[in-house]
């Protein structure tokens, strides 16, 4: 299933590798980055109703 790379094989997969790595990477701070907004636009909305 894995195609012959040669002598590239290694370069070839050390960027999927990094690729990867990043990938998730930014998945997990846009996550955390969500939950982060979502709290603060809770607490926004938790004034605007004591006040309003």
């Amino acid at each position: 299933m894995m195609p012959d790379l040669g002598k590239y094989a290694e370069t070839v997969l050390s960027a999927y590798a990094v690729s990867l790595v990043l990938i998730v990477v930014l998945v997990l701070l846009s996550l955390r980055r969500g939950h982060k907004v979502k709290a603060q636009l809770e607490a926004v909305e938790k004034k605007v109703r004591k006040n309003g």
